[in-house]
């Protein structure tokens, strides 16, 4: 089961930066990402959706191959493969863009969109989930972040929430005694 962790920066380009970090966990087998999502909040309150995984792109290169080589079978019938590759191509495309486009794999689009509307402008969010992860190693990585994160929302555990917020939020400064 994957587990959903919503971290909340203080800068536009942090949540980017820490997704960075997260593929080196993942290049490292440290930290194992189903889907991320990078929210930007701009100076107008205008918010900005950078997925992951762009699966209008992927749909549509799936639609090209696919609709070319149905493309030329169909064509080699009406003995004019070249027409039909084409043609085939040109739906498959068009057609796999447009699955892809209405499709939402991952983290809901509409649960990001309603939590994105929460944070606060020239500020940015990451939507992570992950499948795995080595906690212990992901969370000493993860230090260089604090006080510049908080956890916005988590389907972790509460132990493991608490030693999330732990390492990302700042210390409590003590207060002087009167």
């Amino acid at each position: 089961m994957s587990d959903l962790v919503v971290l909340g920066f203080d800068h536009t380009n942090d949540a980017t930066l820490a997704l960075e970090e997260c593929r080196k966990l993942q290049k490292e087998y440290l930290l194992d990402l189903e889907d991320a999502v990078v929210v930007v909040r701009d100076a107008e309150g205008k918010v900005h959706l950078h997925q992951s995984i762009n699966l209008e792109k992927a749909g549509a290169s799936w639609g090209l191959f696919s609709g070319g080589f149905w493309g030329v079978l169909v064509g080699l019938l009406c003995l004019n493969p070249l027409a039909g590759f084409v043609a085939g191509s040109v739906v498959g495309a068009g057609a796999g863009a447009l699955a892809g486009k209405l499709s939402d794999y991952g983290i809901d689009d509409n649960f990001i969109k309603s939590l994105s509307e929460t944070i606060p402008p020239n500020t940015s969010a990451l939507f992570i989930l992950v499948r795995k992860a080595q906690p212990e190693k992901v969370l000493a990585d993860l230090q260089k972040f604090k006080g510049h994160a908080r956890v916005l929302q988590t389907s972790l555990s509460p132990e493991s929430e608490a030693q999330l917020k732990n390492v990302l939020e700042k210390a409590a400064v003590p207060q002087p005694a009167a």
